[in-house]
């Protein structure tokens, strides 16, 4: 007996595989993060620095006869030896107080060199072509971390003329000096120090930290446990160089991170609306029209008749005319995306300001699912 060849059921089978296949290569890929792009482990971080110092060699651009300047330039003067005389006040044109501002990189080490940005607190005008004298930066324990100095590139530009006239491009009142301070003190870290290192999400939500846990987990078993919405402690070898190893590999670890809280961020001042992927709209409908209104005033002069011993009188006339725009109705469907929601606002031609309210309305009736935050 010969038995058929089963064709049929091999074409459905391969048939089958294809369209596997196929939805394999269409689906779309799943977006993932590494863990050095979600957050920082703790204590491991920049540190502000400030400071007061004097700018000088300015083209009479300076703050001129201010007190500060002058007990400033006092202070420069007399750790250079040279001692001012009681009571006098020199013009001090060329010359400007400053505040100080750099970041202390972790990890920074003496002799080192950071950048600083010099900003004027005076009258100064523009500190182009000035140059700072060696001044202290201190941290906010009051220690001093770093000592700048050096020329200052400024960016700005201002002129003034003779008549009163002024014309100023971008800022010339604050400067920046590359590599203008050299380190004198470290900051320790304590990163090799201890059982357990935490390492804290930039951003408060616990199934992403959740999500980080079960990474680490997986590659070293026993190693992560979360403690908050932010924080994770880790348990590292002790020893900096094999605790850095771990770290390294910690941080290239990826994973999908939970989908963000949906929110609406208005800008009060610019008037900007910012709207993530997250927003959801339950079923709502949305109408907007434009109404105008315009009013045209005129003045008819009236003359007397000839020999009438009239006067001339002046009538006002005003005229009052209101057209509405066509008005439009967008329906949302429940679930609607954002792309639904900014497709169906720009058909209904809404403007910046409106959009505002529309969001306010939508949010008031119970239809946007996201959280408003007004800056």
């Amino acid at each position: 007996m010969i038995t058929p060849f089963p064709f049929r059921a091999i074409v459905q089978r391969l048939a089958l595989l294809a369209g596997l296949a196929c939805a394999v290569v269409l689906a779309p890929p799943a977006q993932a993060d590494r863990i050095r792009d979600l957050g920082s482990f703790q204590g491991i971080r920049t540190n502000q620095l400030t400071g007061y110092g004097v700018v000088v060699g300015l083209p009479g651009t300076g703050d001129d006869t201010l007190e500060y300047v002058t007990q400033a330039m006092r202070g420069v003067s007399g750790r250079l030896g040279l001692q001012l005389p009681p009571g006098v006040q020199p013009g001090l044109k060329n010359a400007a107080a400053v505040m100080i501002t750099a970041d202390l990189p972790a990890f920074s080490k003496p002799g080192q060199r950071i950048d600083v940005t010099v900003s004027t607190i005076g009258k100064a005008k523009s500190l182009r072509g000035g140059a700072l004298i060696l001044s202290p930066l201190v941290g906010a324990d009051g220690q001093i971390y770093a000592m700048a100095q050096g020329n200052l590139a400024v960016g700005g530009l201002g002129i003034t003329a003779k008549d009163g006239s002024q014309l100023t491009v971008n800022v010339p009142t604050v400067g920046r000096i590359a590599d203008g301070a050299t380190v004198e003190r470290a900051v320790e870290t304590g990163f090799d120090h201890g059982d357990t290192l935490r390492w804290n999400l930039f951003q408060a939500d616990f199934l992403t930290a959740s999500r980080v846990r079960d990474a680490i987990n997986g590659k070293y078993p026993d190693t992560a446990k979360v403690e908050d919405g932010v924080t994770l402690a880790l348990k590292l070898p002790a020893g900096a160089d094999r605790r850095a190893s771990l770290m390294a590999s910690i941080e290239m670890l990826e994973l999908t991170p939970g989908e963000a809280q949906a929110k609406v961020i208005v800008n009060s001042r610019t008037g900007t609306v910012v709207i993530n992927s997250a927003v959801r709209l339950t079923p709502a409908a949305i109408s907007h029209g434009k109404l105008v209104v315009r009013i045209d005033e005129k003045q008819h002069v009236s003359q007397p008749g000839p020999f009438s011993q009239g006067k001339t009188a002046i009538t006002p006339s005003s005229a009052i005319s209101l057209s509405e725009g066509d008005g439009h109705v967008a329906l949302f469907k429940p679930g609607a995306s954002l792309a639904s929601l900014v497709d169906a606002l720009n058909k209904l031609g809404v403007s910046p300001s409106d959009l505002v309210a529309i969001l306010e309305a939508l949010k008031q009736a119970g239809s946007l699912k996201a959280e408003m935050e007004v800056i």
